[in-house]
């Protein structure tokens, strides 16, 4: 390999949005929060929207509550029926 050409390869700390399940990898993305790993080191942390362990294609099954969409939620806020 070249030096100086290829980005910072580290850990990485990917945690779901909706059911917060984490998982350790490694990755070039970077990010300004942290967290502490069950190994008592400090990662970057990267929230997904969806993972494995969400996405009904891998799970078989729906794992939250639809949360509606963007008119469910404007009606939901100004209590508009």
């Amino acid at each position: 390999m070249k030096p100086e050409i290829h980005p910072d390869y580290h850990k990485v700390v990917f945690m779901d949005s909706s059911t917060e399940f984490k998982f350790l990898s490694g990755s070039t993305k970077k990010s300004n929060e942290t967290i502490v790993w069950e190994d008592g080191n400090e990662y970057p942390l990267i929230r997904l929207e969806v993972t494995s362990d969400s996405h009904p294609f891998y799970t078989g099954r729906q794992k939250f509550a639809e949360k509606g969409g963007r008119v469910d939620r404007f009606k939901q806020k100004y209590n508009l029926k």
